[in-house]
């Protein structure tokens, strides 16, 4: 029998607001343990939690870019279980009455066509500590980090509309893209400020049936993610033909091994309202204005750099990819310089250098202006392009303007006519058999002859006009 995965996601996404959910402790991961902590995030008796509005703020553009429609009431309920991790016994979340609801994103799907991927809703929760494992001696410990205690999360729960790895992997790029442009999150799953659960059944292909789920956790890249689903899906669809059921539990993955291993059974704790968070109602009027807060996303932006800078599809994908590297295409572009040299130089030589650097655009020293005066160089054929690739690497240990650089290393190229016109006389002159072969019909020759101007001028003569100078010499 053919079978069909059926996969929905769970995706908590840390907000970056300046404080934790319910109190006014720094939200500041990688602080030294138990120093962001005060008696509300360790619930000690007498406390009352107070929501941060700034943190609702960022929930809700967050759930704007998610095409999701705001509730006009969520509430907070008490999402009970017992663990070290949670120091009031039970999460505040919002599970009756969610924030947002009724999302949506577009992926491409393996043949590159679109595809529409559903939200069934999007709530607020605070996260919980941090539990570290470690040894003492040969005993082995586990130490609870309260920081982390409280922090802003939203957790995105999608549609089980999923068939394929490929289908998690381009949602998770697609809505890390979107919820990055707001500014509200920085969405590393790397860094643990976007973690990933994946729901994930099989059922007969062409079956509407949804059949028991397996859960699987511990997933800390989109690729991971990935090859945990196409090894789930490898995994029941052997039990199902070996005739053993499909239990409903928990499983991690070991990205050592490649595996997913059985963690718990799956466990639902009450889930009651609760009465020391008021609701969140929100007006007309402040939801117009979270709309308009809302930057233009990268799908929009996209089809406008196709529009406005005749960039193709894939190059106005890319340069829309990330917020900070499509405002500084368009700050460069903007310069009366070929957007497309822009793109193309932003793509293979600016990011790899930033990488080796481990920069990002943010805080380079080459800004917009001194990459643009680099660029506008090689379009006037002031520089070659290989000279301007160690010009730029100069611009990140140098004050210097390009132009400054290209003056101190000698890199600027000459286009003095009556000075070139000496040089390509003499280089004609002293290389008669390949002018010869170039008027007999072997028109390569003229490449060995634009060699030995560039010889003659120490590399510094403007190929393109010197070429244009030999071609007039030898037609006439």
């Amino acid at each position: 029998m053919t079978y069909e995965a059926v996969i929905g996601l769970e995706i908590h996404v840390q907000l970056n607001s300046a404080t934790k959910l319910f109190c006014s402790c720094p939200n500041t991961p990688g602080d030294d343990p138990n120093t962001n902590i005060c008696p509300i995030c360790l619930y000690l008796p007498g406390v009352l939690p107070r929501l941060s509005f700034e943190a609702v703020e960022k929930a809700t553009l967050a759930c704007l870019a998610l095409s999701c429609e705001i509730q006009p009431e969520s509430a907070f309920d008490q999402k009970v279980y017992y663990y070290p991790d949670l120091p009031k016994g039970f999460q505040l979340s919002q599970h009756h009455k969610p924030l947002a609801r009724n999302g949506w994103l577009e992926i491409e799907d393996e043949n590159g066509q679109p595809k529409k991927l559903c939200i069934h809703h999007v709530h607020l929760e605070e996260d919980v500590a941090k539990l570290v494992h470690e040894t003492e001696g040969r005993v082995p410990i586990s130490l609870v980090d309260f920081n982390r205690a409280g922090t802003p999360l939203i957790e995105v729960v999608t549609e089980p509309d999923m068939r394929t790895p490929h289908d998690a992997m381009e949602f998770l790029r697609v809505l890390r893209n979107q919820i990055r442009y707001t500014g509200c999150a920085e969405c590393s799953m790397e860094q643990g400020t976007m973690r990933c659960d994946a729901n994930i059944s099989i059922r007969p292909k062409g079956s509407d049936v949804l059949n028991t789920k397996v859960e699987v956790k511990n997933m800390n890249s989109i690729r991971h993610v990935g090859d945990a689903i196409a090894y789930e899906v490898k995994r029941q669809t052997e039990c199902l033909n070996a005739g053993e059921p499909i239990v409903l539990h928990t499983r991690l993955w070991n990205p050592e091994k490649h595996v997913t291993t059985a963690m718990r059974a799956k466990f639902e704790g009450p889930c009651v309202p609760d009465p020391s968070v008021p609701p969140v109602l929100v007006t007309d009027a402040w939801l117009a204005e979270m709309k308009a807060r809302l930057p233009e996303m990268p799908n929009h932006k996209a089809g406008r750099f196709v529009e406005q800078y005749r960039l193709n599809r894939d190059e106005a994908v890319f340069m829309s990819s990330d917020r900070n590297l499509s405002d500084f295409f368009e700050a460069v572009a903007s310069q009366d310089i070929q957007p497309r040299t822009v793109a193309g130089w932003l793509a293979t030589q600016m990011l790899p250098a930033l990488k080796d650097r481990n920069l990002t655009l943010a805080d380079s020293p080459v800004t917009p202006d001194r990459f643009a005066a680099l660029i506008r160089m090689l379009q006037k054929d002031e520089i070659n392009a290989n000279s301007a690739k160690t010009v730029l690497g100069e611009l990140f240990n140098s004050t210097q303007s390009p132009e400054a650089i290209t003056d101190r290393l000698g890199f600027r190229q000459v286009s003095d006519t009556g000075m070139l016109e000496s040089i390509v006389a003499q280089v004609l002159t002293e290389h008669a058999p390949a002018v010869e072969d170039y008027k007999n019909g072997n028109k390569k020759s003229i490449g060995f002859l634009i060699g030995q101007v560039m010889r003659a001028s120490g590399g510094k003569a403007n190929p393109k006009l010197v070429q244009t100078m030999l071609q007039e010499k030898l037609v006439g």
